[in-house]
């Protein structure tokens, strides 16, 4: 790293320096250092006054090491929030601390030198790991501010959610999904021994504007409320007189995401689940058992039918759990406004389109000519 932009002031002294330092370094080497300082910045050459900078920040460097933090890959994005009140050394801190700067020490003696430690700029931004300091500085004072927005698209489960966010530097992915385990922040979201992850299906899919330094447990915050306000009083009540509570919508709504691939299929299928619920037919969706493996597959075995979990609905009657995905609204709104059809079996073809039928007969001889 380069030092040349550093500069001292004009009406530097040595024993200003030392009462400034205060307790951030050892006291020992704090003398020697600022002593070594008065002796070079008393030579009147520019390149005697340059060799002391660079002395005093590479001994600082050598003596406190680099900062431990976790490394993270340079092409992740990692943000940084700068609060009101907040000082050049929590600044500092902060960085070291999720791996932007090499060294929390340089970077307040370089502010701190060059006259900045109270010119940093309020708001969110972006960073990447082991930025050169003096860019980091630069971008600070400027108040290179960003804005933060992440999507998730509908269909997603936790942990694609989880994911995602990771990717987009925004969250810990083995964070986010012990958070969802238990997370429930609206009475409407049941509690079920079975369930794999509480808040799956409760986060809505959208795209959000957030602030730097979020929880992942905030940002499942701002997703739920989301889905909550989204839940309105004509929706309720219509989800009431279906006699359908609301984890049960969402948990249909999940199934009908997963299988539709185009919108026009949405309430068909809707009314095909309601059917089989209604006859005692189990749900027999594949979407559930995909729920459970590793990767997905373009086509179930039958030896996936036999998969023993209460999430199989081919060995299970009614709704699996809970929901196996974070569904639109355009799955919420066709289950609570299913097709006025009487359709009992639907296969999608390679292209999504799904073909539907009244009988098991029929039902095969599409599935042949389909798939």
């Amino acid at each position: 790293m380069s030092f040349s932009f550093l500069k001292l002031p004009e009406d530097f002294k040595p024993q200003r320096l030392r009462e400034e330092l205060g307790g951030l370094f050892p006291a020992d080497w704090r003398e020697q250092l600022t002593s070594r300082l008065a002796v070079l910045a008393s030579h009147k050459r520019g390149v005697a006054i340059a060799a002391a900078v660079v002395f005093f920040v590479g001994v600082a460097g050598c003596l406190t090491g680099s900062d431990s933090a976790e490394k993270v890959p340079k092409d992740v994005p990692i943000y940084v929030k700068v609060r009101p009140g907040m000082s050049a050394r929590a600044v500092g801190d902060e960085l070291a601390a999720k791996g932007i700067i090499d060294s929390k020490y340089k970077f307040w003696l370089t502010a701190k030198l060059n006259g900045y430690e109270s010119e940093f700029k309020t708001g969110s931004y972006s960073f990447t790991a082991d930025m050169e300091i003096r860019d980091v500085i630069a971008k600070l004072v400027a108040g290179e501010t960003t804005v933060i927005k992440f999507t998730i698209p509908e269909g997603f489960g936790v942990k694609d959610i989880a994911e995602r966010l990771e990717v987009e530097g925004l969250a810990d992915k083995g964070k986010f999904m012990r958070e969802a385990k238990d997370f429930a922040p609206y009475d409407y979201i049941e509690a079920n021994k079975d369930a794999v992850y509480r808040a799956e299906g409760f986060l809505f899919p959208d795209t959000y504007t957030i602030q730097a330094d979020l929880t992942e447990r905030e940002i499942m915050e701002i997703m739920a409320q989301d889905l909550d306000s989204r839940l309105n009083r004509k929706l309720r009540r219509r989800a009431a007189e279906m006699d359908l509570s609301l984890y049960d919508l969402i948990t249909m709504a999940s199934l009908v995401e997963k299988e539709a691939r185009y919108d026009e299929d949405r309430a068909i299928i809707a009314q095909v689940f309601f059917k089989r619920l209604e006859i005692g037919m189990p749900l027999q969706t594949d979407a559930t058992l995909q729920y459970l493996m590793d990767a997905p597959k373009e086509d179930v075995s039958i030896a996936d039918t036999e998969i023993d979990s209460p999430y199989n609905t081919y060995q299970h009657y009614g709704l699996p759990p809970g929901p196996i995905a974070n569904p639109g609204m355009a799955s919420i709104e066709a289950v609570l406004y299913p097709a006025d059809t009487d359709y009992l079996y639907f296969v999608a073809d390679r292209e999504g389109h799904n073909h539907y039928s009244y009988s098991y007969d029929e039902h095969l001889r599409i599935v042949d000519e389909v798939r």
